[in-house]
């Protein structure tokens, strides 16, 4: 049977071997639930339920997943009543201690309610306006549409680029798209390949609405350099935001990314929606 287990620390790294001097493949934040695949003395071999992430993460930054938490359906594990931080920070105090929490654009907030959730058995404040709640959304027939998403991707502008990062501190930049499009209910995959998998395709730059995703290759710096290596978020058909040294905006045209200068720095491979 699957052991689940959950983050309890702000953001935690996942490293490509059991060692603090390892790759930093990518993070989990507060309350991201893990399945357990091998354990180490010192460490714990994960699988993210949310994106299928493997790694390595110190057993310190992990507990049990409490029963409360979880419906098992084969091998997978959802996260029930949840809201999601929609601000690049917000504090959540603990109801009991007075304790602060530091939370991330993007983290899941279990059993949120009207500015209150709970994880590990502790209740938590935090301020409603800091919070996207999906079922309060659906409850009123909202719907996200790809202004919204632009919104929140503006708020991370200049949050600096971290390879494996996916918080405000520290990004690259498919993890700036992924965060972005978790507080609308749209759960992406981690790197770049991956969530030029998932979407609708668009077939040109003509046809794209703000909110849609483009992925580039480096093939005007080298024709074999054909893996896709880069995503951003478009804000209308001329200009993109995008994670690249830090969160900011630049030209785009049909050939790819462009810098004031007009120097190509990304190629243009494909454009996807996801609402």
């Amino acid at each position: 049977m699957s052991v689940f287990v959950i983050n309890h620390c702000t953001v935690t790294p996942v490293r490509l071997e059991p060692s603090e001097g390892s790759e930093q493949l990518t993070q989990l934040l507060f309350s991201e639930v893990c399945e357990v695949l091998d354990r180490l003395p010192r460490w714990t071999k994960i699988r993210s339920t949310l994106d299928g992430q493997e790694g390595w993460v110190d057993f310190k930054m992990l507990s049990p997943a409490p029963v409360s938490l979880q419906e098992v359906r084969g091998e997978r594990l959802e996260v029930r009543g949840e809201g999601v931080v929609a601000t690049p920070l917000a504090i959540a105090t603990a109801m009991e201690t007075g304790e602060e929490l530091m939370l991330t654009l993007g983290t899941r907030l279990p059993n949120y309610a009207h500015g209150t959730f709970e994880v590990l058995g502790r209740q938590y404040i935090i301020d409603p306006d800091c919070v996207s709640s999906m079922e309060a959304t659906e409850l009123l027939g909202g719907k996200a549409k790809g202004e919204d998403v632009c919104t929140i991707a503006q708020t991370l502008l200049n949050a600096p680029y971290l390879w494996g990062g996916k918080n405000a501190m520290g990004m690259d930049c498919s993890g700036f798209t992924q965060v972005v499009y978790s507080v609308f209910g749209v759960n992406l995959l981690r790197n770049a390949r991956e969530q030029m998998t998932q979407g609708t395709f668009i077939a040109s730059l003509e046809d794209a609405q703000p909110g849609d995703l483009a992925f580039f290759d480096h093939a005007d710096r080298d024709p074999k350099a054909t893996n896709i290596s880069h995503v951003g978020l478009l804000l209308d058909n001329k200009k993109i935001i995008h994670c690249s040294g830090c969160v900011h905006v630049d030209d785009i045209d049909e050939m790819g990314i462009h810098l004031p200068d007009g120097e190509l720095t990304h190629h243009l491979v494909q454009i996807k929606r996801y609402l």
